[in-house]
């Protein structure tokens, strides 16, 4: 995994569970929703290069 793909993945996910916790305070479920989409795409992107790496090795 390259390291900026893999800061990507961790971003996504840090942001959506931010997201997350800003919907709950709020009571905004649409935002809830955003934010484990978010973290759903962080953790495939990681799962992703993880997977390329398996392959190269």
């Amino acid at each position: 995994m390259t390291a900026s793909e893999k800061a990507r993945a961790k971003a996504e996910q840090a942001l959506g569970k931010v997201a997350q916790a800003a919907g709950r305070a709020t009571g905004n479920t649409k935002l809830i929703a955003k934010g484990h989409a978010a973290e759903a795409m962080g953790k495939t992107r990681e799962s992703k290069e993880s997977l390329k790496d398996t392959g190269r090795g």
